[in-house]
């Protein structure tokens, strides 16, 4: 195998694109490091936590900035769901490692009555962390602090569509995290089942099913562990007994923020047929409040990532449904409105293609068994949200569908908690849980 170069340049310097062969050479680093037995220490392992938090209170400017160029994204936004999301990951992990690396006793039987049974938690050696576009930093640094806690050494790759904010982590984490153990690549995502064929100790990936299956082709060849967040649909159940104000608040913001562009959002309502009209009517209230009356003017709202994913996005919009509030599309910005469609058939290409932008389909269901027929003829989706003043209600859809993760009565914030594991099931993961990579990687 023929090793480029690499170089890696300081703070304020433009960065070159990583060839996928320059990795031989920071993965061999890597493997040495890992083989001194230096992440092992619990010392080691505490310093590059406290590393990741001091890394985003010092930059946490940068970081706004980067995400405000990539995405246009507020920083209310980035600050709460890219930096502190990962602030928490990590102090949480400070505060828990001392346990989690202690040997867990198990019980014992009549044969081992004498004897000290144990389970011993292992790190697995070097593994890849794959991001996505729709949360750059989150993506790639909490699964970062989960491998760092469990003693693995680490290549991060960015995705290169959020180009600023990858340049950025590329820049910094050579000045916080350490040289040897942990490097940042900068390569395409053609490049990725070429870099996954390299053999890690374990894959991670964010992304589209598409591209899930062939870094999960390119693992197999070498049978390395993969772990899949792949995205999806995720369904929200609306209730004719629900508070329709609170409901459309929260269900506007999960949708909307960051332009539409998140794995966790709700992808479409199933709205009982009684409340339509005030469903439809609170959100263009709604998204009046939140954006006012041109969204594309407000500081709160964000743009596509890149012309792909906007004519992609567009092309779905102005095939689907019946547009009631929004629609209105600039090229020349990326700027989608804020959409609502009604009249939207299974058929329609928004209910058949994974939605990244600012569009909420609403369809309509006569009761609570109809919806949940409904979500469970679906693929098994990461979320499932569900918004009703009845427990019962929200009892029969927390049991009766399977998902990733379930809420009721608000969205996404089952993401924020540091306690609770998060992941799909099916096809919209390989795996149980993305936030506790300790548990993997262990």
């Amino acid at each position: 195998i023929k090793a480029l170069h690499c170089s890696r340049s300081r703070l304020g310097e433009p960065c070159l694109k990583t060839h996928p062969l320059e990795c031989v050479d920071l993965l061999r680093r890597a493997r040495d490091a890992f083989q001194s037995g230096r992440t092992l220490k619990e010392d080691f392992r505490l310093a590059q936590l406290e590393a990741v938090v001091r890394m985003l209170e010092e930059h946490e400017c940068d970081f706004v900035n980067a995400l405000g160029r990539d995405l246009r994204k507020p920083r209310f936004e980035t600050v709460v769901f890219e930096l502190i999301t990962v602030k928490n990951e990590a102090l949480h992990a400070i505060s828990n490692l001392k346990k989690w690396m202690q040997p867990q006793p198990v019980e014992k039987n009549l044969s081992t009555t004498l004897d000290e049974c144990l389970v011993i938690r292992e790190p697995l050696g070097v593994v890849l962390i794959m991001g996505t576009w729709c949360s750059p930093v989150q993506l790639c640094l909490v699964p970062l602090v989960g491998a760092i806690a469990a003693g693995n050494c680490a290549l991060i790759s960015p995705s290169e569509y959020t180009v600023h904010t990858a340049e950025l982590l590329h820049r910094l984490v050579p000045f916080y995290l350490d040289n040897e153990c942990f490097h940042v690549i900068l390569a395409g995502i053609s490049d990725l089942p070429e870099i996954v064929e390299l053999k890690f100790n374990h894959v991670f990936f964010t992304g589209s099913r598409e591209e899930g299956s062939r870094i999960a082709v390119a693992a197999a060849r070498t049978l390395t562990p993969v772990t899949l967040i792949l995205d999806g649909k995720n369904p929200c159940y609306v209730d004719q007994h629900c508070d329709i104000t609170s409901t459309v608040q929260r269900i506007a913001w999960a949708r909307f923020h960051n332009a539409g562009q998140s794995l966790l959002a709700p992808s479409y309502i199933l709205c009982h047929t009684d409340i339509k009209g005030q469903l439809v009517q609170a959100l263009k209230c709604c998204l009046m409040q939140f954006y006012g009356p041109d969204p594309r003017e407000s500081r709160s709202f964000g743009r596509m990532v890149n012309l792909e994913i906007f004519n992609r996005m567009r092309d779905m919009l102005w095939r689907s449904g019946k547009v009631v509030v929004g629609g209105q599309v600039t090229e020349a910005e990326k700027y989608i409105a804020p959409t609502v469609l009604t009249e939207v058939a299974e058929s329609d290409p928004i209910m058949q293609q994974d939605v990244f932008g600012p569009v909420l389909p609403i369809l309509t269901v006569n009761d609570v068994d109809e919806a949940i027929a409904f979500i469970n003829k679906k693929e098994k989706p990461l979320c499932v949200y569900a918004y009703s003043t009845n427990s019962k209600v929200i009892s029969r859809l927390m049991s009766e569908t399977s998902s990733g993760s379930f809420c009721s009565n608000d969205c996404i914030l089952q993401s924020l908690m540091v306690a609770l594991p998060l992941g799909g099931v099916g096809k919209s993961a390989t795996s149980c849980t993305f936030k506790k990579m300790q548990n993997h990687y262990n």
